[in-house]
């Protein structure tokens, strides 16, 4: 406190100095004054009492500088001084100014980009009230639970196990018996709902949530109420509440919309509000269009839920419960608590799902931290390019670095003199660092104008594989804030460290002797014959290597994946999806659907062909099943894809059928009669009776009931050279899975009708793996129509079709096959791009140094290139010079930048694709793309040395 009240009293003496030299003029005129009154009582005259005086009492200059020393803040008022001869210096040299201003703000501006974006991404809070208290519940065990049905929805990061979904009953049982928390909700989702009322029906996005959703997350509402507890009986009308920015977009933030009712699949649901428009989610990455009550499960039901009861049945786990901490509890307490509920949960339910060996337990996670949503995929992405923008700040740093001592160079007499009038070294380096600092902020605000437009210019990238706005709210908070400061001071000191120490080792000697500039080599080496410039520009060179090879391998990957032959024709194909389900379709309604719009979409003009199947190829989504191999050892399964497609799906997707027969008409009905009768007997079987004692399971079928026959399936090559070695899978039955339960139901197998070729299924990146296709029952399809011109002329005509069919049945993701397939590529297609951006950068950043250096080197040897010419040197020798000494630092930072690539690529091996992390293609196209533009940044200092006229040279020497 004591050293603070000493700062602030000198801070204030500081800025009224003014009036400080006033009032020590007059008190030491009134010293001097008595001291003459006293001298003439002596009998001196009055020149001599007044000169005496004087004379005793001092030097008053030095009273003066005292003075102001102990009640002044010298470090301040030398660094306004230097701060004002900075700028008077940089004003008489604007074109280096405006190239080191340019170069800081591309170096700082991109690093704030990506870091704005980055903290968007993972650093940001949970929109909610209070969120360092909040916490996530996931759970672990040695096995996996024997479930009914299991969902997830993208919340954690874990997405093989959906480690973060659990049931509704244990989301009840912590409500009801916890202690440790002051509240706990539970959400699901979203979900495709198809919404009507507000216009033509279109597909929509809605989450589940319980009752004490929103007055537990502390969430406000923009109009009318939450939902509450109250919403959670089941007797309780449906009711929703909008998401800020769609009740914007659908209703056109009208607030009546309060109070209006819509339809949800075949449910009515009432509008009761709507959200705070700061919430856009608690999963970072996700958003949905509206919210709906948990009670809602059993009338809105979701696309693969079947026959479960999600709202009571303690095997179906698919809601992700958050609570939050009553004060003074620890996550460790609460944590204890929530294990030994979860334990009796899934070891004491009627039907166990885990046993004692498994350890089944709770572990809570921070809310931020468990709910990783989208983040846990754009992450590694953001991670890489953050690594290459700063690579090239390195460069921006070395480049500048090389301007301001090309720029010393020039001032070595003027510091020399000033360090021979007194100045110390200490204060001539921090004179450097000052003008260092002052260009460094100005990049710093011109950096921010880059950072806008590159925020904006990723975020567009980055949407573009979302279909919609980029999903994380962007925008300055006190992190970007102190990155971006931190970043521009960082950058200052460290560009005007090199010409600092340079200054700091300064000869007086022969710096102020007279032609000393010409002197060759004279103040040019930093020791030992290595030329501080030269110490510059090799490193500059090694990192524009390393990034240039990282985005020459990622270009690479994007070009083999674009090139990738899938297995079938993508070309000329329209894809869009339809979901019957939604309008209240049942199986037998859907397959005559499916049927008469293929019919219809096969006669429009322009297709060649139509067909359908459950998803469309290349889209993402995966399917897959276990089957039991006729003759295998028992409950010995193997693992095989699944899609579920139509008539003439290969025809349409022209995949070869290599042996067999495709699917006909009776294929596709009698599946669906074979999924109806297992879907019954399953249904059946699962029924407990009153008393509540578990019937003993079923055996597959009576012997009085006719075994129904295999469903007819085709597989590809891959499937048959795997699991029918040097055999003839064609008429081969293959069986249902077997697992420790017994069987239930129906069990009628599989019987293989054919073989098609290989083709991707789900992504391009995924091997072909072995695959069956059955006929297509009930569920949502995506049609495929092969056309002979362009795709999109048919949309229009396709909406017509459907809306003819049924005014309720909206079509979702309509797009072509190529946009499609561009689509799963944003990734490598966002980091070819941005990688590719930053490495010319940095390849520019690098030969503008070469250039800068060489550019000086000329201008300092301008005598020695006369006297050569002088002597008979030719011009073209001049040349070599030049161009050797350029050539000659890049092949070091090559060989420099080679090795650390070697090292560095290693940790990209996941994101590549048919293309090694060593790649010497890659190598050798860089180092040659290098050569040759380090050539031409060379060209022009050599050229000027070539036009050096000797007469002038020497006379002007």
């Amino acid at each position: 406190m004591r050293f603070l009240r000493r700062l602030l009293t000198r801070i204030g003496n500081f800025v009224t100095r003014r009036n400080d030299q006033q009032r020590l003029r007059e008190e030491m005129e009134e010293h001097i004054a008595l001291q003459t009154a006293e001298n003439l009582c002596a009998g001196m005259s009055p020149s001599q009492a007044r000169r005496q005086a004087v004379l005793k009492f001092g030097a008053r200059d030095g009273i003066r500088e005292s003075y102001h020393a102990e009640q002044g803040l010298p470090f301040l008022e030398t660094l306004l001084q230097d701060v004002r001869y900075a700028l008077r210096l940089l004003a008489k040299s604007p074109g280096f100014a405006a190239v080191a201003i340019l170069t800081f703000a591309l170096g700082i501006g991109a690093n704030t980009a990506i870091f704005s974006l980055i903290d968007a991404v993972m650093l940001r809070s949970l929109p909610v009230e209070d969120p360092k208290h909040l916490v996530i519940f996931s759970w672990t065990a040695h096995n996996d639970p024997k479930l009914n049905g299991e969902s997830g929805y993208g919340d954690c990061d874990d997405r093989e196990h959906n480690q973060c979904s659990v049931s509704v009953p244990f989301f009840q049982a912590v409500r009801a018996q916890s202690n440790s928390f002051s509240g706990v909700a539970a959400f699901a989702g979203p979900l495709q709902i198809d919404l009507s009322g507000n216009g033509p029906a279109n597909i929509v996005r809605g989450e589940f949530v319980s009752g004490d959703y929103f007055s537990m997350l502390g969430l406000k509402i923009l109009f009318g109420r939450p939902l509450g507890p109250s919403d959670d009986r089941p007797s309780a009308a449906p009711a929703i509440v909008l998401d800020y920015r769609y009740w914007q977009r659908s209703f056109g933030a009208d607030p009546s919309v309060v109070g209006r009712t819509v339809r949800l699949n075949n449910t009515e649901g009432v509008i009761v509000g709507v959200a705070d428009p700061r919430f856009s989610g608690l999963t970072p990455g996700k958003t949905q269009d509206f919210f709906m009550s948990l009670s809602l499960a059993k009338r809105i039901r979701g696309e693969w839920w079947g026959n479960q009861d999600r709202l009571t049945d303690p095997a179906t786990w698919w809601v992700v419960v958050v609570g939050r901490l009553k004060p003074g509890v620890s996550i460790a307490q609460a944590q204890s608590e929530a294990s030994a509920i979860f334990h009796n949960e899934v070891l004491h339910a009627a039907k166990p799902m885990l046993t004692e060996a498994d350890a089944p337990a709770i572990k809570l996670l921070p809310a931020r931290k468990g709910l990783n949503g989208e983040s846990s995929d754009i992450a590694p992405t953001l991670n890489l390019i953050m690594a290459s923008v700063g690579f090239v700040l390195l460069i921006t740093c070395a480049n500048v670095s090389g301007l301001i001592l090309a720029r010393s160079a020039k001032r070595q007499r003027e510091m020399a003199v000033r360090h021979a009038l007194g100045a110390g070294r200490l204060r001539i380096a921090r004179q450097l660092l000052t003008e260092s600092l002052l260009l460094s902020v100005a990049g710093g605000a011109l950096g921010i104008l880059v950072a806008v437009w590159g925020v904006e210019a990723v975020a567009k990238l980055l949407s573009s594989g979302f279909n919609e706005p980029f999903p994380f709210v962007i925008a300055p908070d006190w992190r970007v804030l102190a990155f971006t400061t931190a970043v521009t001071l960082i950058t200052g000191i460290v560009s005007g460290v090199a010409p600092t120490l340079r200054t700091a080792r300064l000869d007086l000697t022969p710096t102020l002797r007279e032609n000393a500039s010409s002197l060759p080599g004279a103040a040019t080496h930093t020791g030992q014959g290595i030329r501080a410039g030269d110490v510059l520009v090799v490193p500059q060179v090694a990192l524009s290597i390393v990034v240039l090879i990282g985005a020459g391998l990622l270009v690479r990957t994007l070009r083999n994946l674009q090139t990738l032959n899938p297995g079938f024709d993508t070309h000329n194909i329209l894809l869009f999806g339809i979901n019957p389900k939604f309008a209240g379709y049942q199986d037998r309604q859907t397959a005559d659907l499916y049927r008469d719009l293929q019919q219809r979409f096969a006669t429009l003009p322009g297709v060649i062909s139509a067909s359908y199947s459950e998803d469309a190829l290349l889209s993402q989504s995966w399917s897959a099943n276990e089957v039991h191999l006729d003759g295998a050892p028992p409950k010995s399964n193997v693992h095989t894809a699944v899609l579920t497609v139509g008539l003439d799906f290969f025809p349409t997707m022209r995949i070869p059928l290599l042996a067999g027969r495709a699917f006909t008409p009776t294929d596709l009905a009698y599946a669906s009669e074979t999924h109806a009768a297992v879907a019954k007997a399953e249904e059946s079987a699962n029924k407990m009776p009153a008393s509540g004692v578990t019937p003993a399971a079923p055996s597959a079928t009576k012997p009085s009931e006719p075994q129904p026959a295999p469903i007819p399936v085709i597989i590809n090559q891959t499937f048959a050279r795997k699991f029918f070695p040097n055999q003839n899978p064609l008429g081969r039955h293959v069986g249902n899975a077997q697992h420790d339960e017994p069987l239930q139901g129906l069990q009628p197998g599989y019987r293989v009708v054919g073989i098609v070729a290989d083709s991707k299924y789900d992504r391009l990146r995924r091997e072909v793996q072995p695959t069956m296709f059955m006929p297509l029952v009930g569920n949502r399809a995506y049609f495929e129509l092969r056309t002979a011109a362009d795709p999109h002329a048919l949309v229009k005509l396709v909406h017509q079709v459907v809306s003819k069919a049924d005014d309720n049945l909206p079509l979702f993701d309509v797009r072509t096959q190529s946009e499609q397939i561009e689509k799963t590529l944003f990734r490598e297609r966002l980091l070819s791009r941005l990688s590719s951006f930053f490495a010319l950068l940095a390849m520019a950043l690098a030969c503008v140094g070469l250039y800068g250096l060489l550019s000086y080197e000329v201008m300092r040897r301008t005598r020695e290139l006369g006297v050569r010419m002088a002597l008979g040197a030719q011009r073209r020798d001049l040349m070599r010079l030049v161009v050797r000494r350029g050539l000659l630092l890049v092949l070091i930072g090559a060989a420099v930048g080679c090795g650390a690539a070697i090292f560095l690529t290693r940790f990209m091996a996941s994101m590549l694709y048919n293309v090694e992390p060593g790649d010497p293609v890659t190598f050798a196209s860089v180092a040659i793309l290098l050569f040759l533009v380090a050539l031409a940044a060379c060209y022009m200092p050599a050229r000027r040395a070539m036009r050096v006229d000797p007469m002038v040279a020497l006379r002007c020497e």
